[in-house]
């Protein structure tokens, strides 16, 4: 039974959210401010967190920012419908998803089971490309050999594009395919998540990026 852990200020809606969760197969615990959210974050035994932006004292941001730090637990924030600054900077940060609120316990769940999938150990491939390997089964990523620190969201479309190497990848089939949804029209949950893999790779011996743009079509990942 997976072991979510809901970080929201507001009493009523994270009671509601964890007695919904609960009955829809998952263990729950809660925090109610940022700061307890970032200390239970790292505790043993907790698979996924869903954190509020907008909290009084220590927000949802700074509390992203503790937990990234330290663990790449999955995590999905909750933000205020519209606000794209806040949508952006957790993805900068390294947030797996976002959901805006209000929302319906039914679509936090459908969600979390996504993530939660897409996080799933279970496989048992490694994929190849130039000097990249992912290997699937341990959600570990090495580029020359080296450990590179992936965020789950960023692990999945980095698999996406290693299966299409050199082929360029559409934004719509890279978030269907990597975060198990249809991109909103001015998503850009995709370009922070290929933004923040392009830091981690690093540059080519030209000074180009190993993810280049397309214009009007997508993402290439290159190799050689």
């Amino acid at each position: 039974m997976p072991k979510i852990l809901l970080v929201d200020d507001d009493d009523e809606l994270r009671e509601m959210l964890a007695e919904y969760l609960a009955r829809d197969g998952f263990e729950t615990a809660t925090a109610a401010d940022g700061d307890r959210g970032a200390e239970l974050a790292l505790v043993p035994g907790i698979d996924m967190v869903v954190l509020d932006v907008m909290m009084p004292g220590t927000d949802g941001i700074e509390a992203l920012r503790r937990i990234r730090a330290a663990s790449q637990i999955p995590v999905l924030m909750l933000t205020a419908r519209g606000d794209d600054v806040d949508r952006i900077v957790g993805l900068e940060l390294g947030a797996d998803d976002y959901v805006p609120k209000p929302c319906t316990p039914r679509e936090l769940a459908a969600r979390i089971r996504a993530i939660l999938r897409r996080s799933d150990t279970t496989g048992r491939d490694v994929i190849t490309a130039g000097a990249l390997s992912l290997h699937t089964s341990q959600r570990r990523a090495t580029w020359n050999d080296a450990p590179i620190d992936l965020t789950g969201a960023e692990f999945e479309v980095l698999t996406v594009l290693a299966r299409h190497t050199g082929a360029v990848v559409s934004k719509q089939l890279l978030s269907r395919e990597a975060l198990g949804r249809e991109p909103g029209r001015f998503d850009r949950s995709i370009d922070m998540h290929v933004s923040g893999i392009r830091q981690k790779l690093g540059s080519r011996s030209d000074g180009s990026s190993w993810i280049q743009t397309v214009r009007g079509r997508g993402y290439q990942l290159v190799v050689d």
